[in-house]
């Protein structure tokens, strides 16, 4: 039931976009006024879009800002990607290992099976967990968040904590920055556990920074030739020292696989996820009478809209780009 037309015509005529790339900058002006942008705009990273946005009174909404509430669960899109990611890395890891990842007893006698590191205990990080040991694989997780602890051994992996990390409930469930003495004692614990690895699958970001460094240059010098790192946050900067974004490099016999956009190669199923996201959050912004109506004091509507009447709504946002 859908009329396909051209980009210029969806632009100037819909009274909702929805979309999973950011428009350009350039692009804006030819939106219709007033109309609703719905997407995963990556604010922090994005002023010039941003800045369209309010010149040309769109009232925006990105998905990325999505409080982690029960009820934001059905339109949670990095939930819903990490996901995606988290199982496609674990498989490409799989391939490039020039061994078996689970054990096997034969006649030719017994192979010991993969182990498996895994830097961050997020969506990705979890889905990532469950995949390697559904392929059977003995896996570690290493996390600042404690809460994280009892989600992994749930899934039948190995926690490794660091005693003394920073957590904040304002962080909304991500991790949060952590002390100097902190992050050295998280530099040898993870280089330890790094060099008896075959697979290391990096998860960790900060919103609205580079990700952290986790695996130094040092480190995947001492690892086993063959082995492989998949960092997921290669677009962010990278968890590994040496990942190149969107490229996969070879370094001293280890694979070291820079890729951010993991749903793209599996696009039927996170087609369906992203889409049925963007439902679930459309249904919000529409009355019983099929109007458009945007109700700010639902937590949801308030905490996703960017910008709105010619200002940037987010309070965060609008601060961060005040202070830089």
């Amino acid at each position: 039931g859908a009329q396909v037309v051209d980009r210029k015509t969806v632009l100037s005529e819909s009274d909702c976009l929805l979309m999973i790339n950011a428009l350009r900058p350039e692009e804006v002006s030819g939106i219709k006024k007033g109309s609703i942008v719905i997407g995963h705009f990556q604010p922090y990273q994005q002023k010039a879009l941003i800045d369209a946005f309010r010149t040309s009174n769109v009232a925006s909404f990105s998905l990325d800002l999505l409080p982690r509430t029960t009820l934001a669960q059905s339109m949670d899109i990095l939930s819903s990607m990490s996901s995606v990611a988290g199982y496609k890395a674990v498989i490409q890891a799989a391939d490039h290992l020039p061994r078996f990842f689970p054990m096997f007893m034969t006649a030719a006698g017994t192979i010991k099976p993969a182990r498996v590191l895994i830097l961050g205990g997020g969506v990705a990080g979890l889905q990532a967990l469950a995949t390697a040991r559904r392929l059977g694989a003995v896996v570690e997780v290493f996390d600042v968040r404690s809460a994280v602890k009892e989600e992994v051994q749930s899934l039948g992996g190995k926690f490794i904590e660091v005693q003394g990390s920073m957590e904040s409930a304002a962080a909304g469930g991500y991790a949060v920055e952590q002390s100097e003495a902190y992050q050295q004692q998280q530099r040898e614990l993870i280089h330890n556990h790094a060099q008896k690895a075959d697979c290391v699958i990096c998860t960790a970001l900060i919103p609205g920074k580079k990700a952290p460094l986790l695996l130094y240059a040092h480190t995947i010098d001492s690892m086993q030739p063959g082995s492989v790192v998949v960092d997921l946050a290669a677009a962010s900067g990278g968890n590994c020292e040496l990942t190149v974004n969107n490229q996969v490099i070879r370094h001293k016999g280890i694979t070291i696989i820079g890729n951010s956009s993991y749903p793209a190669a599996m696009p039927l199923d996170a087609s369906r996820m992203f889409s049925n996201n963007l439902l679930n959050f459309t249904k919000l912004l529409i009355d019983p009478n099929g109007k458009f109506y945007l109700n700010f004091d639902d937590e949801i509507i308030s905490k996703t809209c960017l910008t709105y009447n010619g200002l940037i709504k987010h309070e965060a946002v609008a601060a961060f780009y005040e202070k830089y």
